[in-house]
């Protein structure tokens, strides 16, 4: 390896971290608020709701997200007069909300699936006693079932943030030029496959230290009552 080469590939590299970013940050929220609706539907949504999550969660959990991103860039392109009619061409014609989308809708069946763990977890037995102070419908929901969920769910959406940030490589096959598109393309010019992976693998380690660590520290904050006191740990 030549420091010159990896100093030079991280140089190359580090100009689609811009794009890396903005399609995890943008697919992540927008999953975010749909896993919630979905979650609710799955857990309080009476029967159809519950059928509509399940299958939802069975269509985009059990295909590949490769598939997906495949399927919204090149498949929805045998519709295009439609899609103009409904104005919707100018947005899926372009590579980089395809990529947003399929990722947006994979995520949202990921995390739909934690959150409805985590609302399924909370205990019955303080829902009760909540409801014995007087508290119901949104303020019981605010108050006491969310509170308690999203630090149930927290290290396993954590893992969700993780994957869909390693997920973006993906976007790659489609001429989206983040950082493993950029790769891609310099090992085609250098054939020093090696060296511009392993710079492109610590891109990535790097993003991705900076989450779980910030995942941790929130976690950390929500949990004071796993934490033992100097007295009691000795």
């Amino acid at each position: 390896m030549e420091i010159t080469f990896l100093l030079e590939t991280f140089e190359t590299l580090i100009k689609g971290l811009p794009l890396t970013l903005s399609m995890a940050a943008i697919s992540i929220s927008a999953g975010t608020l749909l896993a919630t609706g979905l979650a609710v539907l799955a857990v309080s949504g009476g029967v159809a709701g519950k059928k509509f999550a399940s299958a939802y969660v069975f269509v985009f959990r059990g295909s590949p997200l490769l598939v997906q991103i495949f399927l919204i860039y090149y498949g929805l392109g045998q519709f295009r007069p439609t899609l103009q009619a409904w104005g919707l061409w100018t947005i899926l014609r372009e590579p980089y909300w395809c990529a947003v989308i399929a990722l947006t809708l994979n995520t949202t069946a990921y995390s739909g699936e934690i959150f409805r763990g985590a609302l399924q977890s909370v205990p019955a037995q303080q829902v009760e006693a909540a409801r014995a102070c007087g508290m119901s419908g949104l303020l019981l929901f605010r108050r006491i079932i969310f509170p308690i969920a999203f630090r149930q769910a927290l290290p396993g959406y954590g893992n969700e943030i993780v994957l869909m940030v390693k997920a973006t490589a993906l976007a790659s096959v489609i001429t989206i030029m983040e950082v493993t598109g950029l790769a891609g393309k310099l090992i085609a010019d250098s054939f020093r496959a090696f060296e511009v992976f392993c710079v492109a693998g610590a891109i990535y380690l790097a993003i991705n230290l900076i989450l779980t660590r910030i995942v941790a520290i929130v976690e950390y904050g929500l949990s004071p009552h796993l934490r033992l006191q100097p007295a009691q740990a000795a």
